[in-house]
């Protein structure tokens, strides 16, 4: 089944007056159970094909389809819960609400989709050692060092269980030893599991693991490597 299926899609930014095209015609589809990367320069699309996929952004033309459904045509209520039921994102930023600890940031999602609190709490522990922050559960994001919060993010984006993760440069602030630790959790289960996880990266190390390369610049599909 078709989890992403993108038909020449243009996203266009105003910028300082000027109008700025991200993705000019872009056509990519995604499978499910897919572990790929978007590879490319600063610049080229990727981050902006992720935001699309994920119902963060809209696009000014083309179409675009996520787990079978037309996101032009559905409303913000149904684009909310597209992302909250099957939807993981993890964000550059980390995107940790900061007034909450990292257990109840990781727990946050949980909470949205109506999981009892004690089932939800033993998730998110659960998700923390495995992305290995056991023990820093009361901590609040300024208390962590980047790497720890981009971990964080990765165990809140893990711990729904979604059909589909989308993951923007997720090993950009973590040692190779942990990236390889973290690589490995996502893709037992995208084995076990069969989530979808597709990468935005310029990590080597996350494109040794990805199936599939699809590489892009300016907008554009350049080459596919499929392994």
């Amino acid at each position: 089944m078709l989890v992403i299926h993108a038909c020449n899609v243009v996203k266009e930014y105003a910028l300082n007056g000027l109008t700025v095209r991200a993705l000019q015609g872009l056509s990519l589809s995604f499978e499910g159970g897919e572990f790929a990367a978007i590879a490319g320069p600063s610049g080229s699309g990727k981050s902006t094909f992720l935001h699309l996929a994920g119902c963060l952004d809209t696009l000014t033309e083309g179409s675009l389809s996520v787990g079978g459904a037309d996101v032009a045509g559905l409303s913000k209520k149904q684009l909310a819960l597209l992302r909250r039921h099957s939807i993981g994102f993890i964000f550059q930023a980390y995107n940790l609400i900061p007034v909450l600890s990292v257990m109840e940031n990781v727990c946050f999602p949980l909470t949205l989709l109506g999981v009892p609190k004690k089932e939800a709490r033993e998730r998110s522990r659960a998700a923390l050692e495995d992305v290995g922050l056991g023990g820093m559960e009361n901590r609040r994001p300024k208390e962590m060092s980047g790497g720890q919060q981009q971990r964080a993010a990765i165990a809140r984006a893990l711990v729904k269980r979604p059909a589909l993760i989308l993951a923007d440069e997720p090993t950009a602030n973590l040692d190779s030893k942990i990236s390889r630790d973290i690589l490995e959790l996502m893709l037992k289960l995208n084995q076990k599991e069969g989530t979808t996880f597709i990468f935005s990266t310029h990590d080597m190390m996350v494109m040794e693991f990805a199936r599939r390369i699809v590489h892009i610049r300016d907008g554009q599909i350049e080459r596919e490597e499929v392994k």
